[in-house]
């Protein structure tokens, strides 16, 4: 996995994680959720980018 997809990876879990935050401060739960959704995005692209580089070797 590159380190532009790991940073990118990381960003895309910081930024979920500060919208679910934002959500449960606001009594907001579709923000909650959307950070939720995000954050298992940036898993699912980090998975794949795992598994993308355990078939390259």
């Amino acid at each position: 996995m590159g380190i532009s997809d790991k940073i990118s990876n990381k960003v895309d879990d910081v930024a979920g994680k500060a919208k679910e935050g934002l959500g449960k401060a606001t009594d907001d739960k579709s923000t909650e959720n959307e950070g939720k959704i995000d954050q298992a995005k940036a898993s699912l692209k980090d998975a794949g980018e795992k598994v993308k580089d355990a078939f390259k070797h």
